[in-house]
């Protein structure tokens, strides 16, 4: 007998590009489409990360939790937040004369999602009040895993 699952889940799903299930039937490609994309041993922001993928990497998906798609790549398979993947293919193409001057990984996830430097100098231009050395501290900034578990813990947070 087939079980009936509500329609919300299926459209859910739908739009995630992943299947309801664990297993290869609902095994769906998908792309990272953020510039380095933790891959976590735990479906958590606090879990171990076991890889790291780059924008435009494929992953196979099998199963979601919480906001958390399970990914295969290689021989390996962890966990990414859904907001790193994306069901489009993303094709990265340089040509061998244009290889060495390509845009960087980071420039290729920014202007994926429409930010280049020219919407940067425009926004620069129209917000000169703006505190840029402040972003880009920030930008640099990265906290570990242990450092965000260390911080959860000491602050008593769950």
């Amino acid at each position: 007998m087939k079980s009936k699952k509500s329609g919300t889940a299926w459209i859910c799903a739908a739009l995630l590009g992943v299947g309801l299930a664990a297993g290869p039937a609902y095994a769906r490609p998908m792309s990272v489409q953020v510039r380095q994309g933790p891959v976590r041993a735990t479906p958590s922001f606090t879990g171990a990360v076991v890889a790291t993928l780059a924008y435009g990497d494929r992953v196979q998906t099998s199963e979601t939790k919480a906001g958390w798609i399970r990914v295969a790549f290689g021989e390996q398979t962890g966990w990414m937040h859904q907001s790193a993947l994306t069901r489009r293919r993303i094709v990265l193409k340089a040509g061998e004369e244009t290889a060495q001057t390509a845009a960087s990984s980071e420039e290729l996830a920014l202007a994926g999602r429409g930010f280049n430097s020219e919407v940067e100098a425009q926004y620069r231009e129209q917000n000169k009040q703006a505190n840029y050395a402040a972003v880009d501290r920030m930008e640099k900034r990265a906290v570990s895993p242990e450092e965000l578990a260390a911080f959860r813990k000491q602050g008593e947070l769950k």
